[in-house]
């Protein structure tokens, strides 16, 4: 199921309040053609930064200082969530990004004197790897448990074969139309990627045949009146997948094949990107078929594919025994 929303903030209809000027910030944001997705996670940073602000008599932007936002910072990283993990350096510093962002627009908006954010330090980037990457056994195995023999089996076929030929995120997957597939050239057009980009990228044909007989003999059984819109894969219930859905039913597969590993949409872009590196890709089409903006995001699954590192350390290692 969905995660259930937060009820909204609010700040009593202080025009100067804290939740009206993220608000404002909010707009400006979609007239300068920021997605609704960048939007909501500005939304959810800067929401946690309003509640602890507010459990301290903080109401107005104006009322915040350098000190009051250190001492946020040190609070989230003492803080402990419901499982006793702390909050991951990352997290930590897209909160903190998201209210330098914001003071920088209130600064130059003059709706505060000066930026209390500006000069603030985030904590060291972390490199970390991807916590699980299927190899290309392991992905068979998972896309294999689908039930082809019944409807929805086809419909979870196909959006698994998808996931691994093109490696695209799970909203861009949620987001394909019927037009977007050249069957002919074998490609699929992912629009508006992150950073409101388009991107065509190739597509295997054995996707593009399990996506056929899907739209061929599935879709138009899912199809209810107009609640579908034109978007190519449907719930049972005739309407578009929300994301939260989508991981769910790719879960549910990855679990059912016993592999020992955990993960949803994300671990089929990650097995994408390593097993083609690890077959000779160059780096920087893996770069293109990602929609990666930087070469350094994609550097990463440079460091995951290991199979020529480890091929060159069983030859050459002094201490090796066959198996």
């Amino acid at each position: 199921m969905p995660r259930k929303p937060k009820p909204p903030l609010s700040d009593g209809g202080d025009r100067q309040g804290m939740v009206a000027m993220m608000n404002q910030f909010f707009e400006w944001m979609r007239i300068r053609n920021y997605s609704e997705a960048t939007v909501e996670t500005r939304r959810r940073e800067l929401s946690n930064f309003i509640e602890w602000t507010a459990a301290r008599g903080v109401a107005r932007p104006n009322e915040v200082t350098k000190p009051i936002i250190e001492r946020y910072q040190r609070y989230m990283y003492h803080y402990r969530k419901q499982n006793g993990d702390a909050l991951t350096f990352q997290t930590q510093n897209a909160r903190l990004v998201a209210i330098r962002a914001w003071f920088r627009w209130l600064a130059r908006n003059n709706h505060v004197l000066y930026n209390p954010a500006g000069d603030l330090d985030l904590s060291r980037p972390e490199h970390r790897l991807p916590k699980c990457v299927l190899t290309a056994g392991e992905a068979e195995q998972v896309i294999n448990q689908t039930d082809i023999a019944t409807r929805i089996g086809i419909r979870d076929r196909a959006i698994l074969e998808t996931f691994y030929s093109t490696g695209m995120r799970r909203r861009e997957l949620t987001s394909l139309r019927p037009c977007d597939f050249d069957m002919g050239r074998g490609t699929v057009v992912v629009r508006q990627g992150k950073g409101h980009k388009d991107r065509m990228i190739p597509i295997g044909d054995r996707a593009l045949a399990w996506i056929d007989r899907y739209l061929i003999e599935v879709r138009p059984g899912l199809l209810i009146g107009e609640r579908a819109g034109d978007v190519v894969f449907l719930t049972h219930l005739g309407k578009p997948f929300l994301p939260d859905q989508m991981t769910q039913l790719v879960r549910h597969y990855v679990t059912a094949a016993d592999i020992g590993k955990r993960g949803s949409c994300h671990l089929f872009r990650h097995t994408m990107a390593t097993v083609m590196l690890e077959n000779g890709a160059d780096i920087r089409y893996i770069q293109a078929m990602l929609g990666h903006a930087s070469l350094e995001t994609t550097q990463i699954y440079a460091r995951v594919s290991i199979r020529k590192l480890k091929e060159v350390h069983t030859k050459t290692h002094p201490a090796r025994k066959k198996r």
